[in-house]
Parts: structure tokens; sequence; C-alpha cells
């Protein structure tokens, strides 16, 4: 199994949810995050009292999928995240050794 985890601008989550959703994959998460991606606007940007400069407001997905579903859920990010910028966002791959359901029962 592994994990993709994607940083990318907030104007462009929708469609890259919709994209992977309509495509299969439903092990979605999503988090507010602060980087250093450059802002697409004003609206963007917040002052960060931590780091003591402008940072953006973006978005951390993470999907979790089978092995031979990643360079698909790769190409789905990569294509439906594009802002128009050089680099908009990065996407990484890491493996998942193992993987429980909460379920309610006691082992």
């Amino acid at each position: 199994m592994k994990e993709v985890k994607a940083f990318i601008h907030r104007g462009r989550v929708v469609d890259v949810i919709h994209a992977l959703e309509e495509a299969g994959f439903g092990y979605l998460s999503v988090s507010d995050v602060k980087g250093l991606l450059t802002a697409l606007s004003a609206q963007e940007q917040v002052y960060s009292m931590e780091l003591g400069e402008r940072v953006t407001r973006q978005i951390k997905l993470e999907v979790f999928c089978e092995d031979d579903q990643v360079d698909r859920a790769v190409q789905l990010i990569r294509l439906h995240g594009r802002t128009g910028q050089s680099v908009a966002g990065w996407v990484y791959q890491s493996t998942v050794d193992r993987a429980w359901p909460i379920d309610g029962k006691t082992d």
C-alpha cells in the first residue's frame, strides 16, 4: 500500500478531490496547512508569527491506495492541481507497511 501526499493551492483542491473520487479513490484526508508555495493571490498569504514571514495557506491532501494505483493518483493530482505556475505544489509517495480499520471490535 502507498500513501500519496500532495501540497496544493486551496483553489485547486475541489477539482483534485472530485477527479480522485471519480477515479475510485476513497481514502482521502484533507488538511489546512501553511507553506512557502508562491501565492496566487493576496488572499492566500498570511503572516506567520512562528516563522516571522509571510506564508501561503495551502492544502495537504493524503491519498492511500494500492501500489498499482499510485501512478494514476499522482497523474490526477498533477493534472487537476495545475495553476499555470512553474511549480504549483509538490506530490510525495511513501510506502505504508500496514493499515488497520478502526472497527469497534476487540482483538
